[in-house]
């Protein structure tokens, strides 16, 4: 991660040797997790750690390009990397919330309802063409997604700990598709749009054996019980009031300006703090500054964003980010308090 440009503002409280101890540990296991996936994967490294810290936040990543990028490979080698239950779900225009969350089926010998856990019942869920289920069972998605927990038939089952959802969607083939609504966007912590890889790195992968499993050499990293623990440490960084004001100003941008017609939601500075505080935790921080918030800015609210220009609002991702960098470049950052 590249140093902040911006002045460091705030001063926090003297932290505990105890809390140095921790967010040092945490710091490394992210830094693996990113070496990991690495050497093991053909990604732009920039994409990488934005995925691992979207996860380490505990929020849902959102995985979006066009077809054979390797979408899927990296949401695998995620799962992967974090040695916990996984699931996956291959989304269908005909498949019903059921299949997802779980059927209660009626037992003979017992004489009652058991209730029969569907694929969202995983800590680490792999949702591919996401985009492709249908508008039912995409609002069951987004009470897992937002709630952590699942209803069926009147009863409401808690999902487990951590529940993180990795989708995957093609923003080229949009037949048979059901665009996600603005509130199951406003669910994921980080859209991403992997690239192509450079010419150099696309030789590699064609001179590689045909047939090899390019997850194989990657070996788990940490448990879903250690990555808890990186978000809950994460969550005491210290965040200052004038740091605060500026990623609220960064939020009232989006808002107010004649390029949106709808800004970024509270839910979404929450998030941006959060990615922020893990940004600041893997720099070796104790305190989020405002270079931290600026540098997830993009990466958390433009997805949150509705762009009026409609070339825009349908276009890249990458050209969605260069208009919202025109947003937020007229947001002054603030001055060492």
């Amino acid at each position: 991660m590249s140093e902040s440009t911006h002045r460091r503002t705030g001063s926090p409280a003297t932290p505990k040797p105890d809390d140095a101890e921790r967010r040092a540990t945490a710091a490394r296991i992210v830094g693996a997790l990113i070496d990991a996936l690495d050497a093991t994967l053909s990604c732009r490294r920039s994409a990488l750690e934005l995925s691992v810290l979207t996860l380490a936040s505990g929020g849902h990543l959102l995985l979006e390009d066009v077809p054979g990028i390797g979408k899927t490979t990296l949401a695998r080698a995620l799962a992967r990397a974090i040695r916990g239950s996984v699931a996956r779900i291959q989304f269908t225009p005909d498949m019903l919330p059921s299949d997802v969350t779980g059927v209660s089926i009626f037992n003979q010998q017992l004489q009652e309802f058991t209730f029969h856990r569907g694929p969202l019942f995983a800590q680490i869920v792999l949702a591919d063409e996401i985009n492709r289920a249908n508008p039912k069972t995409q609002a069951a998605m987004l009470e897992a997604m937002e709630e952590r927990r699942v209803t069926v038939d009147g009863t409401t089952y808690e999902l487990p700990r951590p529940f993180i959802v990795i989708a995957t969607q093609n923003p080229v083939e949009m037949e048979g598709t059901y665009p996600l609504p603005e509130a199951q966007l406003d669910r994921f912590m980080c859209r991403l749009s992997l690239g192509y890889p450079d010419q150099q790195t696309e030789a590699r992968m064609l001179m590689a054996p045909s047939g090899r499993d390019p997850l194989a050499p990657l070996k788990p990293v940490c448990s879903a019980r250690d990555l808890a623990a990186i978000t809950a440490t994460a969550a005491r960084i210290h965040v200052a009031p004038a740091v605060a004001s500026y990623a609220v100003a960064l939020l009232n941008a989006t808002r107010t300006s004649t390029r949106t017609r709808l800004g970024a939601s509270p839910r979404a500075g929450l998030a941006l703090l959060a990615m922020s505080r893990m940004r600041a935790l893997v720099n070796g921080q104790a305190a989020v500054y405002a270079g931290d918030v600026r540098a997830m800015a993009p990466h958390v609210l433009t997805h949150r964003v509705v762009f009026s220009d409609p070339s825009v609002a349908s276009g890249p991702l990458e050209r969605q980010q260069e208009t919202l960098e025109l947003i937020l470049s007229d947001v002054p950052a603030p001055h060492r308090a």
